[in-house]
């Protein structure tokens, strides 16, 4: 091969397995078979197999159709071993099926083909007369583990199946060969050993061997352009190997592996982690899409810099990438807890992450500037997802504001937050009134409506006692030994029934957040179902003073003009219970809600 020849190959997996592979340690783990945070997509291994036996079942005594499976990309070392710069899941994935074939088959009483083994490992005898093996794959990435080896060894029972993410994706595609494999051919020796000729006779991939690394990663990006087949945090890995410099491609290594597992340690999407950077650090539209992120990388090599000094590119997103993991945390970016960035965890649950944008935005503020800010995002998420401001409009809303505090001086700060944050909470003050004075338990998620009883509990009891170690954490109250309290119940007995009064099992009425409160599970089992004026004693037994103070707030007096007594004297309490009272203690918990959340209050929804 000359010193720019590109030798494009037609071959089948039997002559593609007569040469030696290693997959290069900068390349991405194996992750066929793995599930995304949603718990969505991970059947790669399951139809890869299942599109080979479609074209396997169509075969005939005299004919069977070939099947491709895709392109594969490699660049020849000086030991004649091949580097294997794409397409590495899918060889790897060819690998272990032979290796789970010919487990099958040795299961099964059958004589194992001498070429099948010669497929997943050479033999030599070297001068001492010692018979010496040589896999056909080698993965070197260091989470492999080095398991790959013991399944092509047929050692899969002794092989772990725990640790890394390529050691649990690889024993995944090893196991789910090995049930494809029984289910479909049983115990029929004569099946599998027609599946595995079918495999690797008419199963076929194209192989682009060039004569340099970099050529190499240059026609990957060609074939990967544009995200198809691999995604944008994929391709930028590529773009920064190819233009490092030789002296940094083991640091850079070093550095991407980092980065990564920072993001999956905290079970996180690299991807959005990328888009959720780029919208913070560059005056990019929310529009953005992560389709389109490896276009805008192509684009911009002067904004980022990741042609010119990919290593240091990639130091500037590895920090980013811790900061981003510590906020999956729910801490700040030293690692230390943020009530803020706790708290919108517990609102937000797993799928509203957009706020982490303004978080790596404000990222270089000193620390109680920060905390501030993480308080003011929790403030204003729950304003917008009260008001079912929509998360487009929101997230649209967060990038605007991250591209303005990027450039936010410490003593602009005030500014900022005055202008971003407390003018957005006003704006949506009427309406955010009108939705509390009508909220209902249904209109929230079940982990949403249990942090806004939560928060508000947890506001008056800091107003009472102070700050302390058993109350600053909100998890404390959301936590499931408490529980969400319907005063006059859906199942109450006759007793209740007949107190309350009109509309008692109206489900508007018990609905209503009116109607709600927290408490412990322990006495919320005690009181039951019982009426109400039985309930308020088991209320009076709760270590949370909005729950003690429901039907008498007199009997928490416990001085003259101290901060418990101030507190105590603001609540308001119902001796009894009704349609009348669920309305308003609803009202009263508006209110409540308007100051905890820092919302004005509109004096024509709210009645002084």
């Amino acid at each position: 091969m000359t010193e720019q020849s590109i030798v494009s190959q037609d071959m089948t997996l039997k002559r593609l397995f007569q040469d030696f592979y290693r997959v290069p340690d900068y390349q991405r783990e194996y992750v066929w078979g793995e599930a995304d945070a949603k718990g969505e997509g991970g059947d790669q291994v399951d139809q890869f197999l299942s599109d080979i036996y479609i074209e396997f079942e169509a075969a005939t005594q005299h004919f069977a159709p070939e099947y491709f499976i895709g392109t594969i990309v490699v660049c020849k070392g000086e030991d004649q071993v091949f580097e294997l710069i794409d397409g590495q899941q899918r060889t790897t994935t060819a690998y272990l099926t032979l290796c789970a074939i010919r487990d099958a088959l040795a299961d099964l009483g059958a004589a194992v083909p001498e070429e099948l083994g010669n497929q997943i490992a050479a033999s030599t005898i070297d001068w001492q007369g010692l018979t010496t093996y040589r896999l056909r794959l080698d993965v070197q990435y260091e989470d492999a583990g080095g398991v790959l080896q013991g399944y092509a060894e047929a050692k899969a029972a002794d092989t772990p199946r725990d640790g890394s993410r390529s050691i649990r994706n690889l024993g995944g595609a090893y196991d789910t060969v090995r049930e494809f494999l029984s289910t479909t051919f049983s115990d029929d020796q004569a099946q599998v050993l027609r599946f595995y000729g079918y495999l690797t006779n008419k199963v076929k991939v194209i192989r682009i061997e060039t004569p340099t690394i970099a050529k190499a990663l240059k026609i990957f990006e060609t074939i990967n352009d544009r995200g198809v087949g691999l995604d944008a945090m994929d391709l930028l890995k590529n773009l920064l190997f190819m233009h490092a410099k030789g002296q940094e491609f083991t640091e850079l290594k070093s550095v991407w592996k980092a980065l990564t597992d920072e993001i999956y340690a905290v079970n996180e999407k690299p991807l959005r982690f990328l888009r959720y950077y780029l919208l913070a650090t560059f005056d990019l539209d929310s529009k953005l899409r992560e389709d389109a992120i490896y276009d805008w990388f192509q684009k911009n090599p002067k904004l980022t810099g990741h042609t010119t000094e990919p290593l240091a590119f990639a130091k500037r997103l590895r920090e980013a990438a811790r900061a981003y993991a510590n906020f999956s945390r729910g801490q700040n970016v030293l690692g230390q807890p943020e009530p803020g960035i706790e708290n919108t965890r517990l609102l937000g649950g797993q799928s509203i992450k957009q706020h982490f944008m303004l978080l790596l935005a404000g990222r270089h503020l000193p620390p109680a500037q920060f905390s501030r800010l993480a308080a003011e995002v929790e403030k204003t998420m729950f304003v917008w997802l009260v008001t079912w401001i929509s998360a487009k409009e929101y997230e649209r809303k967060i990038v605007d504001g991250a591209h303005k505090l990027r450039h936010i001086k410490p003593d602009q700060f005030d500014g900022f937050i005055a202008e971003t944050f407390a003018k957005e909470r006003a704006d949506l003050a009427p309406q955010f009134a009108r939705t509390m004075k009508e909220m209902k338990s249904t209109w929230l998620r079940q982990f949403r409506l249990r942090y806004l009883l939560a928060k508000i509990t947890q506001a008056v009891d800091i107003q009472a006692y102070g700050p302390s170690e058993s109350r600053d954490r909100l998890a404390d109250y959301t936590a499931g030994g408490n529980d969400i309290e319907h005063i006059m119940a859906a199942g109450a007995d006759a007793e209740a029934v007949a107190e309350f009064g009109e509309r008692a099992q109206d489900d508007a009425v018990i609905q209503s957040l009116g109607n709600l409160l927290l408490i412990e599970k322990s006495i919320n089992r005690s009181i039951s179902n019982t009426r109400y004026s039985e309930k308020v004693k088991g209320y009076a037994q709760s270590k949370f003073l909005l729950t003690r103070c429901q039907a008498d707030a007199q009997a928490q007096l416990v001085g003259v003009a101290d901060q418990i007594t101030k507190t105590v004297q603001a609540l308001e309490c119902w001796p009894k219970w009704s349609m009348e009272d669920v309305e308003a203690r609803q009202l009263f918990l508006t209110k409540l809600a308007c100051r905890v959340w820092d919302v004005p209050t509109i004096d024509e929804v709210i009645p002084v």
